[in-house]
């Protein structure tokens, strides 16, 4: 799957126990405003997952950052700079999203609305259809019938036979 990136989100990898978020908010404030910075951390141990994310005001700044840090070292570790992928949660349309499950509710609830009318529409275009064909195969009977009884009337009629005898001559 190839999700977009954030242009001025950088993920920070490689980062030692001792790094906290101040720490990582100093190593880059070199290259420019910053938004924000965290580090996720691990919910069995409380301590951040070796990694942080850097989220600058401005692209350059994040550009001229990524170019500079990825590679440096910091408190004795080689750290990892890349753009970072928008956060991952369970939910929206698409499985995996970057926002809430229930954000998408309402244009759920409007799409499930089209579809229900779109299903509707055609049952009722099915049913003229159908309707149509049976009015159509019921006239096509009835002319079948009524040519039947004209052929049926022709013989017993004295006149038409007559016609028939005077074009057969003629």
């Amino acid at each position: 799957m190839n999700q977009p990136v954030q242009k001025n989100t950088l993920y920070v990898g490689g980062l030692a126990e001792d790094v906290n978020e101040s720490i990582l908010h100093s190593a880059f404030i070199p290259f420019g405003d910053i938004k924000d910075v965290k580090t996720p951390l691990d919910q069995a141990t409380q301590k951040h997952r070796s990694f942080g994310f850097v989220t600058f005001l401005e692209r350059e700044d994040a550009a001229a950052a990524m170019d500079n840090m990825d590679g440096a070292e910091l408190y004795g570790r080689v750290l990892t700079v890349n753009y970072a992928l928008p956060e991952r949660i369970k939910g929206g349309e698409q499985g995996w999203a970057a926002q809430p499950i229930w954000a998408d509710a309402d244009t759920w609830f409007e799409r499930q609305q089209q579809e229900e009318e779109m299903q509707r529409m055609q049952a009722e275009n099915k049913a003229a259809m159908e309707a149509a064909e049976e009015l159509h195969r019921k006239k096509m009977a009835e002319d079948r019938d009524g040519e039947k009884d004209e052929e049926i009337e022709a013989k017993n009629d004295p006149m038409a036979i007559a016609e028939a005898e005077a074009l057969k001559a003629g």
